[in-house]
């Protein structure tokens, strides 16, 4: 448990825009991104845990609609965050 704390850690201080934020849409959607990353690697290891899944499944789906909103709200930013994780849209 304390392994995943510091990697979220680390991740919030990557993608913050100031010094106490923690819960904006970079930032959740860069921790989800973490977070996604190590469930698929953990599923190819382990192909039949299906709660993990599942839970991996519902992980996609939210960092989808905040992705969705964020494009909506601030085109530029989103251009520049996926371009920054790595992930396509």
């Amino acid at each position: 448990m304390a392994v995943h704390n510091e990697r979220k850690q680390a991740v919030r201080e990557t993608y913050r825009t100031h010094a106490k934020d923690t819960g904006s849409a970079p930032v959740q959607v860069a921790v989800l991104t973490d977070r996604i990353q190590h469930l698929t690697a953990h599923l190819q290891k382990f192909p039949k845990d299906h709660a993990t899944r599942r839970g991996l499944l519902q992980m996609v789906g939210r960092r989808a609609s905040l992705l969705r909103w964020y494009a909506r709200t601030s085109p530029e930013a989103y251009k520049g965050l996926i371009e920054k994780l790595g992930i396509r849209r």
